[in-house]
């Protein structure tokens, strides 16, 4: 089963949704009420088994504290969990401050996640933040990719704190040596084929930019 799409309030972002022998949802958004009526469309959302987050942004990871309260285990980097305790779980640049969490488990990379015919790598991949994470199933040449890469060529901005234009330069680089057919990205259009061609054009352009 592929990977379902839910985009949430309030900047569009794409969270995913992956049903297999455990579940797993990847981002969550800023709107509790709106992720929990999409997830009771698949899944009671209290049987939830893991919450992974590619970064802490409020956007991508403010309702993880109202999750959690439910009894999902949560997956985040440990430097972006750092970053965002010590901002306060605000959002500095948006002034939105959301719900405390701690990450039940606190990742570096390299660590397997099997769900079952699902088994996700994680990548650290700061730039866009300093604990970004993308999430890379080889067998099925799936990659989550957060907002490190998105569609054609486009790729995360680096404006915001914590971020760093040439950890993203390296970070895509990285990205680029995988076997990627299907990208999953944090905002915007799914690529299903050949979506390793996204990469090396965002690739090409931010390495001309930075």
């Amino acid at each position: 089963m592929k990977p379902i799409k839910i985009v949430t309030p309030p900047l569009a972002a794409n969270c995913y949704l992956i049903l297999d022998e455990k579940s797993a949802l990847i981002d969550c958004g800023g709107d509790t009420k709106f992720i929990l009526n999409a997830l009771s469309r698949y899944m009671e959302p209290k049987d939830l088994d893991y919450l992974i987050l590619t970064h802490s942004h409020f956007d991508h990871a403010a309702a993880a504290g109202d999750l959690k309260e439910l009894g999902c285990k949560i997956l985040m980097h440990k430097d972006e969990y750092a970053l965002v305790k010590a901002q306060g779980f605000t959002s500095i640049f948006f002034n939105v401050k959301f719900k405390p969490f701690k990450p039940d488990f606190e990742l570096k990379g390299g660590e397997i996640i099997e769900l079952g015919d699902v088994v996700l790598e994680v990548i650290h991949t700061p730039g866009h933040s300093p604990g970004s994470i993308c999430l890379y199933d080889e067998n099925k040449k799936w990659l989550f990719s957060g907002d490190t890469v998105f569609a054609y060529g486009a790729f995360g901005r680096v404006d915001l704190p914590g971020g760093d234009a040439k950890a993203l330069v390296k970070s895509i680089e990285k990205l680029s040596e995988l076997d990627v057919e299907n990208l999953y990205p944090g905002h915007e259009d799914v690529i299903e084929g050949n979506a390793k061609a996204s990469i090396l054009e965002a690739l090409s352009i931010v390495k001309m930019i930075f």
